[in-house]
């Protein structure tokens, strides 16, 4: 099979189309044609070696972390899943490699894709949905009322955040610049700041929570929004002691992100507020929800640009530049 990769870490290592085994199944396991692919900050963050404290894989790597496509073989123990079906997912953090034509995945990190979207718009939800879905849920534990700031709302994960968050039934502020405006509307944002005229820290006060995507200054700023007990979950900014000990990282891992993260850690206690790092975890189960609310027409995939598999490498060089209104998706066949 085809499959886009890197031979080594860094920036400007090249994203190479090389052909690769087909990959085996486990008896959990299902194999998946992949006809889309979309691609995500984690993404460049592996390939330039920024993620090897949590995430460590072997050379050569193929790149990639949702997709959407069709199973063609499944493993002696599937028994929900059979060839022929239409899937998207998230596989898990030692198995992506979805920049590929085929990929083996376990079927827990599998749903059946919303049957109202084709294969483009379904491989552009499994990341931001569930990053998001886990973020507002499980952490946030989001209610109807509260008041939310989603930074970056025009972003790939912020245009899938704004209309989670109305959908739960929270009064929903965003930055944006003037360009993804009409669009952080159209999402259902109730208060638009401009960041390039606006100060959000200045405008926004009691607020329940942060959804960070940004991290460094905006996420320090966030803390001064807060009313006390409020809650900042972020995908940006850097773990904490916390996420060492949830993460079961070890004492050595665990001290270090202490101190790498004092910072925050005061901006917690001089707030009275809770900061959170969140690292998702694959699962076909929350898909499954996000296709419900995908198919009842609540949540719409937004996508900004779509590339011929060939040209993946300058999809993600796109995606770099941070001007991306959406996701981009990587059309693989």
């Amino acid at each position: 099979m085809k499959a886009m990769l890197i031979e080594k870490y860094g920036k400007d290592v090249p994203l190479l189309m090389k052909d690769r085994p087909m990959p085996e199944i486990g008896e959990d396991d299902v194999l998946v044609e992949i006809h889309a692919a979309s691609l995500n900050p984690i993404d460049f963050k592996v390939k330039e070696g920024k993620a090897k404290f949590l995430l460590k894989y072997d050379m050569p790597l193929i790149l990639g972390n949702d997709f959407a496509g069709v199973i063609t073989k499944v493993g002696s123990r599937v028994k929900d899943y059979k060839p022929g079906d239409e899937v998207y997912g998230r596989p898990r953090k030692g198995r992506i490699g979805t920049l590929a034509e085929y990929i083996a995945v376990h079927q827990d990190d599998i749903s059946p894709k919303p049957r109202n979207l084709n294969f483009v718009e379904a491989a552009s939800i499994p990341l931001v949905g569930l990053t998001t879905y886990q973020a507002f849920h499980d952490v946030l534990k989001l209610q109807k009322g509260q008041k939310i700031l989603i930074h970056a709302g025009a972003g790939g994960v912020g245009t899938f955040a704004i209309q989670l968050a109305k959908l739960m039934g929270a009064f929903v502020a965003t930055t944006a610049s003037d360009k993804g405006y009409e669009l952080v509307k159209l999402m259902g944002a109730d208060q638009i700041i401009n960041y390039k005229k606006e100060n959000f820290e200045e405008l926004l006060t009691g607020y329940d929570a942060v959804y960070d995507t940004l991290g460094g200054e905006a996420l320090e700023k966030s803390f001064q929004i807060l009313k006390p007990h409020g809650k900042i979950v972020s995908v940006s900014g850097l773990p904490n002691a916390r996420f060492g000990k949830e993460a079961q990282l070890g004492w050595m891992k665990t001290t270090l992100l202490s101190i790498a993260s004092h910072k925050l850690t005061a901006l917690e206690k001089k707030t009275q507020s809770s900061y959170h790092f969140l690292f998702m975890k694959p699962s076909g189960a929350q898909l499954k929800i996000i296709k419900k609310f995908i198919e009842e027409g609540h949540i719409k995939p937004v996508i900004d640009k779509v590339f011929d598999f060939k040209n993946a490498a300058q999809a993600l060089k796109y995606l770099e530049g941070g001007s991306a209104k959406g996701k981009v998706v990587v059309k693989i066949k």
